[in-house]
């Protein structure tokens, strides 16, 4: 299994505790997915947004979503979704369907949903389509520390 050369040197730097897991289907088809006993609000969703002012990433659960209008209230900014040009200039070393949370890793602003934090683990892209990192949430909200947290992301019904 591959993993971004930049989430492998945050995880490394933050002596982070960590599993991946393989994702069913992963022989570098497009259809990959989380494995089905992977609960979607555990499951560490990134989203990049930008404005004139750059980039933002949003961390939210994949079972949420985000509410761009509470985001933008939080953060005081003008924010819309990046186009694919700059996700690709962002995260250079990552598939763009499998965006790892890390946004400080890559020099971004990060805002993480708190729900993310509110079980005993999380998942999320390791910046490819085979694998998703797996850790405790304690270690995954140190990973985190330098995001800032609100609460702009919503049960999807």
């Amino acid at each position: 299994m591959t993993m971004s050369i930049r989430l492998a040197k945050c995880l490394s730097k933050n002596d982070s505790h960590f599993d991946t897991v393989r994702r069913p289907g992963s022989a570098g088809g497009l259809d990959a997915a989380p494995p089905p006993s992977i609960p979607g609000d555990r499951l560490a969703r990134t989203v990049l947004l930008e404005d004139e002012r750059g980039y933002l990433v949003a961390v939210i659960p994949a079972s949420h979503h985000l509410k761009l209008a509470e985001l933008r209230e939080q953060t005081g900014r003008k924010l819309s979704l990046a186009h694919a040009d700059g996700v690709r200039e962002v995260f250079r070393d990552c598939d763009l369907q499998a965006l790892p949370p890390v946004g400080m890793a890559y020099g971004t602003l990060t805002w993480m949903d708190d729900s993310l934090l509110a079980h005993e683990d999380v998942y999320f892209e390791a910046g490819d389509r085979e694998a998703l990192v797996h850790m405790r949430t304690a270690d995954f909200g140190q990973l985190m520390a330098d995001a800032r947290r609100g609460h702009f992301a919503h049960r999807v019904m």
